[in-house]
């Protein structure tokens, strides 16, 4: 004879998402209301922010005047091997404890994701990441729920997502029971565009600037050497001026690495590309990414747009040497005990330094007593794998102060950034992407320039990665004069960047 099993208590459930790196893992939010002694515990691999989101939730819910049921609530998060960090489940969780209450109706659980931080009076804090949940709920056809605040970077995944963007908790209920209608959220604001200093302020220094137009065309990496003041920093803080706007694609991207670093000007996106600077001091961690959260560091900060450099040599060997791999892949693996995060990093690295610690190496006048030994000790600092994934090598040599007062004003960004748009455009329309990323055995040559550089990868040494990115910048000036074909002249100029 058999007998059938009893019914447990009902389970309610709500989705939200952990992250891993930038991405939207889908996290499954279960409560269970049942007989025993009053407690409100909460399973599944959390972090301490996440448990104390039982504190957070119930005074939520007091100061609405809803008081918990003096049962068993079992908060569980699914997958339970998942490390779950943030405060941003605060909100699923209640919404959770309210549809096993029977407040709210259980659809909302099915028909929308939810996330998002709560003040002990039942304000919807803003959270890091909403713009990747919004993409992850979008995958799974349902909508969400997010802090008032967010709406509109939530609305950037598209608009076909249903967004329900709340104040607070009491009126995010009576719009789910229908008693109230949210208010209609203001749109989006336009994109948020850094002001960029403009070419114009750059006088003479006609080798820099045509250094930094070929790179900016191309997305090469490059390298200004010089004395102090000659202006390496001011040409490359004007590098993100000429760049082009940024696709949907990467300001997508851009822009939830961005947000899951706080780093957002309210709800608008990142439309234009990044520029990083940070200080030679940095540690590994800083520039790379990592520390207790694998954060990201500022190789994925500047992904689609330019890591700066300054003081070159005066970084960590080994910061430096972890730049190889996101140079290379376009990609950076922070690898911790408990976890292993990948970011994107297609960044384009600019970097500066002086010809010797003290600056003035070659400067009869001015070098010290240690020439040539101090120039040889302070470049030995960068190793030459680093310096082969550099395509262009400039020498820029000061301005004399005469010279500087009776230039004229040197042409402006919007022209160059003109030009290197409509390079840009060739690369796209031949390969898809830019001449930093692109294959040269499919690029068109004459048989005079590839004897040139043939002869040039003899005399120099180059390893067959120098050969590679000798071709891909001849190839990037062959686009900026409109040539079909690399020529003698293109190869010619792309040698005269190499390092010698």
């Amino acid at each position: 004879m058999s007998h059938a099993l009893p019914s447990g208590p009902a389970l309610a459930r709500v989705q939200s998402f952990a992250f891993a790196g930038i991405d939207a893992v889908p996290v499954t939010v279960e409560v269970q209301i049942s007989s025993g002694l009053p407690a409100l515990l909460v399973v599944g691999l959390a972090d301490k922010a996440v448990a104390e989101a039982r504190e957070r939730v119930r005074a939520a819910l007091g100061a609405l005047g809803i008081v918990l049921p003096p049962k068993r609530i079992l908060i569980n998060l699914v997958p339970a091997d998942l490390l779950k960090e943030g405060s941003h489940f605060d909100l699923p969780i209640a919404l959770a404890i309210l549809i096993g209450m029977g407040l709210i109706p259980p659809e909302t659980g099915e028909r929308y994701a939810a996330m998002g931080e709560l003040s002990l009076d039942g304000r919807l804090n803003p959270v890091a990441g909403v713009l990747s949940a919004a993409l992850g709920a979008f995958r799974a056809q349902t909508g969400l729920i997010c802090p008032r605040a967010q709406g509109g970077e939530a609305r950037w995944a598209g608009p076909d997502l249903s967004v329900m963007a709340a104040p607070d908790l009491r009126s995010l209920i009576a719009h789910l029971r229908g008693e109230a209608l949210l208010e209609e959220g203001p749109e989006p604001e336009p994109p948020f565009e850094t002001a960029s200093l403009d070419l114009s302020d750059v006088r003479e220094m006609a080798l820099g600037r045509r250094a930094l137009e070929i790179a900016a065309a191309g997305g090469h990496n490059l390298l200004f050497s010089g004395p102090p003041g000659a202006g390496k920093s001011m040409l490359a803080a004007r590098l993100p001026g000429v760049l082009p706007d940024l696709t949907r694609e990467q300001m997508l991207e851009t822009t939830r690495i961005h947000g899951a670093c706080g780093h957002l000007h309210g709800d608008r996106p990142i439309t234009r590309p990044p520029y990083r600077d940070p200080h030679h001091s940095a540690s590994l961690a800083a520039l790379v990414g990592g520390g207790a959260k694998s954060r990201p560091g500022e190789v994925s900060l500047a992904h689609n747009g330019v890591l700066f450099l300054d003081e070159f040599p005066e970084f960590s060997r080994q910061a430096l040497e972890a730049l190889r791999q996101p140079i290379e892949t376009g990609r950076i693996s922070v690898a911790r005990a408990a976890q292993i995060v990948q970011y994107p990093a297609q960044f384009q690295l600019v970097a500066a330094m002086n010809p010797c610690r003290c600056g003035h190496l070659g400067d009869l006048e001015r070098a010290c007593r240690k020439a040539p030994r101090c120039g040889e000790e302070y470049t030995a600092r960068l190793s030459g794998p680093m310096l082969d994934r550099i395509d262009l090598f400039a020498e820029i040599q000061p301005v004399s102060p005469i010279a500087i007062s009776r230039a004229v004003a040197g042409e402006s960004s919007a022209a160059v950034r003109a030009r290197v748009e409509a390079a840009r455009a060739r690369q796209i329309g031949r390969q898809g992407h830019s001449n930093a990323r692109a294959d040269p055995s499919g690029f068109a040559i004459d048989e005079t320039a590839r004897e040139m550089a043939e002869q040039a990868g003899t005399r120099l040494r180059l390893s067959a990665r120098g050969l590679t990115r000798l071709l891909r910048v001849a190839r990037t000036i062959a686009d900026m004069a409109a040539d079909d074909s690399i020529t003698r002249l293109h190869m010619a100029e792309a040698l005269s960047f190499r390092r010698r």
